[in-house]
């Protein structure tokens, strides 16, 4: 399955370790943001190491 979908949920801390693992993915300003436009299915190991890793779980994705 690849990811089709991904988001930041309200409680970013904004520790930065989504952008440090997921550079093409997310952005960090007050708080972490998906970057507009990009391909998901084209970052997937990326996504899933950036939302087990996340401290507070707030990074959610869908798969198809």
């Amino acid at each position: 399955m690849k990811i089709t979908k991904v988001w930041v949920e309200e409680g970013c801390t904004s520790c930065g370790l989504c952008e440090a693992t997921a550079p093409d993915v997310f952005e960090i300003d007050e708080v972490s943001e998906v970057i507009k436009g990009i391909d998901p299915s084209l970052y997937d190991a990326d996504i899933r190491e950036a939302a087990e890793d996340c401290p507070v779980e707030v990074i959610q994705f869908t798969e198809e």
